[in-house]
């Protein structure tokens, strides 16, 4: 990938050698999620997870938010007209997707919250694997304001971040957060001046794609499945991936570079494949 592709709402391009930056690109409307941004998102993972040269990726919003949620514009029309006929909530046959996509996703996943991330906003960040907040962010589970209990996954999120009683007293009470009490808690992994946010979030993307590809999809797999299994079965889950790895070119490099006390040269075998046009 050499270039940026803009889609409809989003567009992501190379920023580091194996990143990627994709922008959620709405900020007339505060990045608020509609159906043709979910549709936007899937395609873009779509191509990202073809392209094995892309190992992290980096998630942020255009303008002054990360994402305000449903677009309330939209809600009300669908309110209006849509349900009505459907009998189904807002957005949720394609929005639900895109959080499973967001976890299931072989890259792993920096958010990088530039500003307001509420409900589904909120959920999407939730989603990625590392939070990295601007000061000015400021982050909450904000359905019960409208009326709404969350609808995107964060009472399956939040409980296994922040525990049950944070977790409830986030869902219930709709609270705003700002970024120091989100540090606080755990809710993100650190806090930074706002001209610092992209630079902070690619060089952390950047440090962890320079390991193997495929030891990073397994690590970021394992780490997701550990939430549902017992220690017997999460250990096993480890032997049949470190059983995998074995088998790699990457890990004779490793070792080699370590005994010889030099920087390994990962992922040379995906360099090789888009040279001789198989993933560009």
């Amino acid at each position: 990938m050499t270039a940026r592709i803009e889609l409809e709402t989003c567009y992501f391009e190379p920023v580091a050698d194996g990143v990627v930056l994709l922008t959620l690109n709405r900020p007339e409307r505060g990045n608020g999620v509609v159906p043709e941004l979910a549709r936007d998102l899937l395609e873009a993972f779509d191509r990202l997870e073809r392209d094995f040269s892309v190992r992290v990726l980096v998630v942020t919003g255009a303008g002054a938010q990360f994402c305000a949620g449903a677009d309330l514009v939209e809600f009300q029309r669908y309110i209006d007209e849509d349900l009505p006929r459907t009998h189904e909530p807002y957005n949720a046959r394609v929005l639900f997707p895109v959080t499973q996509r967001f976890v299931s996703c072989r890259l792993p996943i920096i958010a990088a919250i530039n500003g307001g991330a509420t409900a589904g906003g909120l959920d999407l960040a939730l989603a990625c694997d590392i939070r990295i907040a601007s000061t000015r962010a400021r982050m909450g589970e904000t359905y019960i304001k409208l009326g709404l209990n969350p609808g995107n996954g964060g009472t399956y999120f939040l409980p296994r971040l922040l525990g049950s009683g944070l977790a409830a007293e986030l869902a219930l009470t709709g609270d705003i957060l700002d970024a120091e009490r989100a540090e606080k808690i755990g809710l993100v992994n650190r806090v930074v001046e706002p001209e610092a946010l992209l630079d902070t979030a690619i060089a952390l993307a950047a440090r962890i794609a320079t390991y193997p590809r495929l030891a990073l999809e397994a690590t970021k797999q394992q780490l997701r499945q550990s939430w549902h299994l017992d220690l017997a079965s999460a250990m096993q889950a480890s032997f049949w991936g470190v059983a995998t790895m074995s088998h790699t070119e990457d890990l004779k490099e490793g070792i080699a570079a370590a005994r010889e006390k030099r920087t390994p040269r990962y992922n040379r075998a995906d360099g090789e494949a888009k040279d001789k046009g198989g993933n560009k």
